[in-house]
């Protein structure tokens, strides 16, 4: 037995915390618009369940216990302290948004559709099958899906 601060927490006992999904993600943007139908139409989150002009929420579906995932775009341009944003000084590395497996194939044709730049991956520790393109703004973006037949299905695009 381990010891844990967050007891009684039967899908990971031995963590230290009570956290066990993400709840939200939240991405400062400086072209708002843009950004926003990027991740509506060209990623394919689809409509937001939230839009306050300064803010906009994509669901991603029941994240634990209820709470729904979201995906968040915020303009923060009209606040006094913003200076810009420079992806050259960002600590974010990428973000993913998982898909089916049988959505895959399918997806690297929509996405070339709209003259993105793909890049493909095959993770073998996870058995994670990934492509990534850039938005708008230069943020990595992946879509990733458990494929264990995957390296060999990326064989074709490379």
């Amino acid at each position: 037995m381990t010891d844990s601060s967050a007891p009684g927490i039967p899908d990971r006992p031995d963590s230290p915390g009570a956290a066990r999904a993400l709840g939200e993600f939240a991405l400062r943007v400086e072209d708002f618009e843009t950004m926003r139908a990027f991740y509506r139409d060209v990623v394919g989150l689809g409509e937001p369940i939230g839009d306050f002009g300064f803010a906009t929420f994509f669901s991603l579906g029941e994240s634990h216990a209820g709470h729904e995932a979201v995906f968040a775009l915020f303009d923060r341009t009209d606040e006094e302290d913003f200076e810009g944003l420079d992806q050259t000084f960002t600590t974010l590395d990428h973000l993913a948004f998982s898909i089916s497996p049988a959505d895959f194939d399918a997806e690297v044709e929509r996405l070339r559709g709209h003259g993105l730049e793909l890049d493909f991956a095959y993770h073998e520790w996870v058995e994670w099958r990934s492509l990534y393109f850039a938005d708008p703004e230069g943020n990595r973006v992946e879509l990733v899906c458990r494929d264990p037949e995957g390296a060999a299905k990326n064989e074709r695009y490379e």
